[in-house]
């Protein structure tokens, strides 16, 4: 991807790109002085800003045999006018309906942008539809999910970024590429964690034919030997409290918010406190977690039930560590550290995404399972364009009129 030359700073173009670039130039970008330009002139420059943003990867013969001078609209219709009557007054009086009282009052709509609409035909390709529905961070990186078969359309695969997507049909994307490309990236420490963690597989890889090739090696040492060791629940408490440790420590932690740092040291104590109990027993690292949460539950004793004298008050109310290590222990098993990982562990989501982090109307997106339906096609309704645009409808406009070969 040409990452570099697509976010200039010197004359900035606005993309469709999460790139912290994009919003710099998004945020200083102006539009151009038509004062002593054509009418030809004003057009040429319009497209050219407009096509920088709408479907920039698209060739300019293709675009101009996907574009269409109809525009989809709707017009609201005032719902209780219409459960009134059923329209017969408005062939009264001389036929063209009669006239409304002076004194009432009519409700009036917004102009409808039908000129933001120019570009409507793109939002229907396949790239651009991930793109919205927050499933990567660019039209260039959607296409390379598409290329390299990770999206599927109605359960098969399609490795077509330029499909056009009919309403109705549902489109998905890997959840693992999807992590990546919504992720914040790795820092130093990090990358340098998931290399040596490339390098241990080769090691052992390298020693295990000499072991195996060694005459003082036991002929049944494998069947002796569990294929799985169990780890001692204790040895895995002391490993959380160091990833709490780690992570406020490190050199990351000035992004951490004040809030997360306070929850992060009030589990460090809790896993202390649970370190000190005896008796914590389990198999397994998902055995411990759900043992554990299963303790925090906080049933009344068997002591209590047994005696009458007291009245039962429902069940007691756990204490706030005791959620706040159940919050812990259940967010440390979904969204564990993992360095294989090609993004930032624990998942956060990337900077400067908020901006950008929104659906359009025309698309229903379960973000659980990364997948999106495409309703319908974009349309123009009185105050609102549904084709998301950074420019004006003055401009989409100009753009318009250059394609309509009115020249």
């Amino acid at each position: 991807m040409r990452s570099n030359k697509v976010h200039v700073l010197k004359r900035p173009k606005i993309r469709q790109s999460w790139n912290k670039y994009n919003l710099y130039n998004l945020s200083r970008a102006e539009l151009p002085i038509f004062r002593d330009r054509t009418f030809f002139q004003q057009k040429w420059t319009s497209k050219a800003l407009t096509r920088g943003y709408h479907g920039e990867t698209i060739n300019e013969k293709h675009w101009r045999r996907m574009f269409r001078h109809t525009i989809r609209a709707v017009v609201p219709f005032d719902h209780n006018q219409l459960a009134r009557s059923d329209g017969h007054e408005q062939a009264e009086g001389r036929g063209s309906g009669l006239d409304s009282p002076p004194d009432s009052k009519t409700r009036m709509l917004p102009r409808t942008p039908y000129m933001n609409m120019t570009y409507a035909p793109i939002e229907r390709r396949l790239d651009t539809a991930i793109f919205r529905a927050l499933f990567a961070s660019s039209v260039r990186q959607a296409r390379q999910f598409a290329v390299h078969g990770y999206v599927k359309v109605n359960g098969k695969k399609m490795v077509y970024p330029g499909y056009q997507l009919n309403p109705g049909d549902m489109f998905q994307v890997e959840p693992e590429k999807v992590m990546f490309a919504t992720g914040a990236p790795k820092n130093a420490r990090e990358r340098r964690a998931t290399r040596s963690l490339r390098k241990r597989p080769k090691e052992t890889s390298q020693s295990s034919p000499s072991q195996a090739s060694s005459p003082s090696a036991p002929e049944d040492s494998t069947q002796t030997e569990p294929d799985t060791p169990i780890q001692d629940p204790r040895t895995t408490l002391k490993e959380l409290i160091g990833q709490a440790k780690s992570m406020l420590t490190s050199s990351s932690s000035s992004d951490l918010s004040a809030k997360r740092k306070q929850d992060l040291r009030a589990f460090k104590r809790t896993l202390q406190r649970t370190l000190s109990r005896p008796n914590i027993l389990s198999d397994s690292i998902d055995a411990q977690l759900l043992e554990l949460t299963h303790k925090l539950n906080l049933d009344p004793s068997p002591a209590t039930e047994t005696t009458p004298s007291r009245p039962k008050r429902g069940p007691p109310r756990a204490r706030p560590e005791s959620i706040l290590l159940r919050k812990a222990l259940e967010e440390a098993r979904d969204n564990p550290i993992d360095a294989s990982k090609p993004y930032a562990t624990p998942w956060r989501p990337r900077p400067f995404m908020s901006a950008f982090a929104f659906v359009p109307r025309y698309l229903e997106v379960h973000h659980r399972i990364c997948s999106a339906v495409y309703l319908r096609h974009p349309v123009a309704r009185p105050g609102l364009g549904e084709v998301p645009t950074p420019y004006p409808t003055d401009l989409n406009g100009l753009a318009f009129n250059w394609y309509l070969r009115r020249r």
